[in-house]
């Protein structure tokens, strides 16, 4: 069994000079950052093969016209810029298929600007308050990007986008849930948190507070969108001497992709206790800075992430490296956990959103672990109905976080039967009609039953 992560980098970054002195001809890769405030005509020269381009962090505020003749353009990145308004011109791009203005002050789409074969759209952290209602029109459309922005509602036109896929509309001002969400047949992976339709939930108060005075950090684990994590000694009493290792995320205060970090922080308490799930221990206070913090229980080592984050290439799925095996034994085991782990979350109204094997650590013993509820949302103001429907969702990304590991199936495991039971767990998770997927209880006790057969 082999685990990896992803990594997301498109490569060096380029020079004007180099565009400009001819030194970057027939690259299907461009990539500036220099405080452009248009878009330099060189680029033209490379129409006949330029694939993807990455003008982030620049003073762009619109594109030219003759942006349209780069023909070959099948990704596009133009955040941490000042648009305004989405260009029109994107809409004449027929190629494009990818393309991000995160962080921009984007206000307005106009009808027909979003590019018809559009894939993957990231509108994060800007000002739109309205989508065009030609996005209806969007039919290959599976990512859609939206948290953080002004947006009251989503026209009812997108019902037509049947193969969306996984999005995100966090931290918006959307009043009314959209019914229409819950019938879309591929939708699987959903964060709607931050809005005034999913009301806020009051947390225990008995929520344990750990005081900043009485944690030691030590290394840095990692960062990721939300914030920083850290290993930390927490000292419990210093008559006793008594501590513990604890890992420590203190957020960063910004809207993410995914969502606000304070619904991230409900969500992981909300969670509670379970042995599928990364332990959060209780919030800290009293921070110098007045930042908001969690405390987690510290994840022994031996474990690994599962899988890697999504490609350009597979968009929504998983990414596994060539060779990669599991044995059938590890199949259950580890879908068992994360079954019984979703099972538990939808038991207490939580959503978890971001049900991915890259959000999965495994051991060698096949033990799973699940985390990171950055695009959590907790919805216990909904109908019963709606929360039916809701798991659902959440069942079809189960679907596929199967679908990958029987995928990877090593080839001698293929003939027991055991794998047409998982076979047929897979596309009951993966049925096209929301409400005729089970819930996640039903899932678990199956895998449960083929673990103990195992």
């Amino acid at each position: 069994m082999r685990s990896f992560a992803a990594s997301s980098s498109i490569g060096f970054m380029h020079t004007l000079h180099q565009l400009q002195s001819g030194q970057l001809s027939g690259t299907k890769t461009l990539k500036l950052s220099c405080g452009l405030t248009k878009l330099p005509e060189e680029i033209l020269e490379l129409a006949d093969t330029l694939e993807l381009l990455d003008v982030s962090g620049n003073q762009l505020t619109d594109l030219p016209e003759w942006f349209v003749q780069l023909k070959k353009l099948k990704i596009a990145f133009f955040s941490n810029n000042n648009f305004v308004e989405f260009p029109a011109v994107l809409g004449k791009c027929p190629a494009l298929e990818m393309i991000g203005f995160k962080a921009c002050k984007i206000r307005t789409i106009p009808e027909g600007a979003i590019p018809l074969n559009t894939r993957w759209l990231i509108l994060t952290d800007n000002q739109i308050e309205a989508l065009p209602t030609s996005i209806g029109k969007c039919s290959r459309i599976q990512k859609l990007m939206l948290a953080g922005n002004k947006l009251k509602m989503l026209p009812a036109e997108m019902a037509n986008c049947q193969n969306l896929e996984l999005l995100r509309i966090s931290a918006n001002q959307i009043e009314q849930f959209p019914q229409w969400l819950l019938s879309l047949p591929r939708l699987s992976w959903l964060a709607f948190s931050g809005n005034p339709c999913s009301a806020p939930t009051e947390l225990k108060e008995d929520l344990v507070e750990i005081n900043w005075a009485d944690l030691e950090l030590e290394e840095q684990l990692g960062e990721g969108a939300s914030g920083v994590i850290s290993k930390a000694r927490w000292i419990k009493s210093v008559s006793e001497k008594l501590t513990q290792e604890v890992a420590v995320k203190i957020f960063k205060g910004e809207v993410t992709s995914d969502g606000l970090p304070q619904d991230e922080m409900q969500a992981s308490l909300a969670a509670g206790a379970h042995p599928n799930l990364v332990q959060a221990l209780g919030k800290i206070s009293q921070h110098p800075e007045q930042k908001q913090g969690l405390v987690f229980e510290l994840i022994p080592a031996g474990y690994l992430n599962l899988g890697g984050s999504p490609s350009f290439e597979t968009c929504t799925r998983d990414t596994f490296p060539i060779g990669t095996t599991f044995s059938l034994k590890e199949v259950i085991s580890i879908s068992a956990g994360i079954a019984s782990a979703a099972a538990h979350l939808h038991a207490r109204c939580i959503m978890h959103g971001d049900l991915y094997a890259h959000n999965t650590l495994i051991n060698d013993a096949g033990h799973s672990l699940f985390g990171d509820f950055g695009a959590a949302t907790i919805y216990r103001t909904t109908t019963s109905a709606q929360a039916a429907a809701l798991e659902r969702i959440e069942v079809r990304a189960f679907g596929y976080f199967l679908d990958d590991l029987l995928t990877h199936l090593a080839p001698e495991e293929e003939l027991y039967a055991a794998v047409s039971a998982l076979q047929q767990l897979r596309q009951d998770c993966l049925q096209t009609e929301t409400l005729c997927r089970p819930d996640f209880a039903t899932v678990s006790t199956s895998l449960q039953n083929l673990l103990s057969h195992t």
